[in-house]
């Protein structure tokens, strides 16, 4: 099926922006950016916004906070008459080095609260983009280290995946899930620290 809605999970306001755990957000607010997009439109549940890349795509932003993302998720499947295959769900992921991609059909949430909400949701057969942010500092407790900035020195390798990340969703909408699986998941094309 193809892609039509892009959900990049975050928390909302300030004080998360700049966070491991807002890198969904990030991603989002780049492919925004890089295609010209106006305003988001504001709603209880999410800001969205249509981006026009030969056919027409759902971007969204859940303003629930990570682990109740699920409901903005069903949400914007039902308003638009969606299943959850036709999205394409931008999140972080602790398991991966930072910088890191992977692209997946399906599967389980992991570690993750976000995704186990959407999975709570919608099941667990939505694409997903996990975008790696693990650092080399070790953590004693997760959810603060996930809700902390980036490092001073992580920060031009963020920026790289963040565009990366934006390739990988337009190649996902533009040619196909499983080109954008070959082209991103292989790590020799994912030189971010170089």
């Amino acid at each position: 099926m193809p892609t039509e809605l892009v959900l990049g999970l975050g928390n909302p306001g300030a004080r998360y922006a700049e966070t491991r755990h807002n890198v969904g957000f990030r991603v989002v607010d780049e492919l925004a950016r890089r295609h010209g997009l106006g305003s988001w439109e504001r709603y209880l549940l999410g800001d969205l916004r249509s981006l026009n890349l030969g056919r027409g795509v759902i971007v969204v932003k859940p303003m629930t906070y990570m682990n109740l993302s699920g409901g903005t998720f069903r949400w914007v499947l039902d308003r638009f008459s969606l299943e959850p295959e036709q999205a394409l769900v931008v999140v972080d992921d602790i398991d991966l080095p930072l910088g890191r991609l992977r692209l997946r059909k399906h599967g389980g949430p992991g570690t993750h609260n976000g995704l186990r909400d959407l999975c709570d949701a919608a099941g667990r057969g939505y694409p997903r983009l996990r975008v790696g942010v693990r650092g080399e500092e070790p953590w004693d407790d997760l959810a603060a280290w996930v809700t902390a900035p980036f490092e001073r020195e992580e920060l031009e390798v963020v920026d790289r995946a963040v565009a990366r990340a934006v390739d990988a969703v337009e190649t996902v909408i533009n040619r196909g899930f499983d080109a954008a699986m070959n082209e991103f998941n292989r790590i020799e094309s994912e030189k971010v620290r170089e």
